[in-house]
């Protein structure tokens, strides 16, 4: 699917991705010659890594209440959810001031993240934003602040409400 996606993707003046073996080889299947930015790394479970939400919710209930009520809690050992969007925030905040075109293969997680960042959106807010797999959003700036542009990268149309 990857590849059926290249003709769409503008030209960048630099690309990156996560340091995740699946999203390099994403970027290998666009034709990107991304170099690895760490602050595009996915959110860290812990020791949840690997498993449903069903069987962590069945097995430690009581945590993962803690986890969805508390942005700062990480019963799992990995990283809170305040963590990954600080990180978000600041890849944005250092992008917006970077002139040209970048693409940028990483997570749903840091994609909702960078998306409350430019929304100005709340942590609770987080989890009602759903990214499919291969999206693209599309985020623009005039050099100082952010803008979400919703489109399709299959007519290249802009939605119209």
């Amino acid at each position: 699917m990857a590849e059926s996606m290249r003709q769409g993707l503008r030209r960048a003046d630099r690309t990156w991705t996560s340091p995740a073996l699946r999203a390099r080889q994403t970027a290998g299947a666009l034709a990107l010659p991304a170099t690895v930015q760490p602050l595009l790394a996915d959110h860290d479970p812990g020791d949840w890594a690997g498993r449903t939400f069903a069987d962590v919710q069945a097995e430690e209930g009581d945590a993962l209440a803690v986890w969805l009520a508390d942005p700062n809690a990480a019963p799992h050992g990995g990283e809170p959810l305040s963590g990954l969007l600080l990180r978000a925030a600041t890849f944005m905040n250092e992008l917006v001031q970077l002139p040209g075109h970048t693409i940028a293969v990483t997570h749903a997680a840091m994609i909702r993240a960078a998306m409350l960042h430019v929304l100005g959106a709340p942590w609770q807010s987080y989890r009602k934003i759903d990214i499919e797999p291969l999206s693209m959003v599309d985020f623009r700036s005039d050099g100082g602040r952010w803008t979400l542009r919703a489109g399709s990268h299959r007519t290249g149309a802009g939605a119209r409400v």
